[in-house]
C-alpha cells in the first residue's frame, strides 16, 4: 500500500506533504485566499496523471524497441456543475510511424492513474482523535 502524510502547516491553506523521503507543499493561489506556496491539490492530481502516462509510454516503447526519445504531456481540467473534464495532449519525440504513435496514445490511457481516475473509487475517511501533544 502507498502511504502519504499531509499535515496543515499553520498558514491559511498550506499543507506539508511527506511521500517516502520527499517533502512537498500544497497550497491555494491568492485568488482563493492561499499563499501560493505550492501546487494546488488538483495540480498534483494532474501531475500524477501526466507522469504516469509518460512513464507508461516510455516503458512500453522500451519493451517494443521503439525509438521514443521524449514524451511531453500537457494537462488541463475544468469543472462544470459537478462534472470534471480532464484533457491530456501528448507530444511524442522520436522516429515513430503513425501506427506507433496511435498505439502509444491508446496505451497512455491504460496507465494506472488514468485507470483509477476513470473507475469507481471508494474512499473511506476515518477520524482519529488528536491529543493535546499532537
Amino acid at each position: 500500500m502507498t502511504s502519504v502524510r499531509v499535515v496543515s502547516d499553520g498558514s491559511r491553506f498550506g499543507q506539508a506533504i511527506t511521500i517516502r523521503q520527499f517533502q512537498m507543499t500544497a497550497d491555494e493561489p491568492p485568488s482563493v485566499g492561499g499563499d501560493d506556496a505550492g501546487p494546488t491539490p488538483m495540480e498534483y492530481i494532474l501531475a500524477g496523471l501526466g507522469s504516469c502516462k509518460a512513464m507508461t509510454l516510455q516503458m512500453y516503447a522500451e519493451r517494443k524497441g521503439w525509438p521514443l526519445e521524449q514524451v511531453t504531456v500537457e494537462l488541463s481540467y475544468e469543472a462544470h456543475q459537478g462534472e470534471y473534464r480532464m484533457e491530456a495532449q501528448l507530444t511524442l519525440k522520436g522516429d515513430l510511424d503513425d501506427a506507433q504513435r496511435q498505439r502509444l496514445r491508446e496505451i497512455s490511457d491504460r496507465c494506472p492513474v488514468h485507470k483509477m481516475l476513470t473507475a469507481p473509487v471508494q474512499i473511506q475517511t476515518a477520524l482519529v482523535a488528536a491529543t493535546a501533544t499532537d
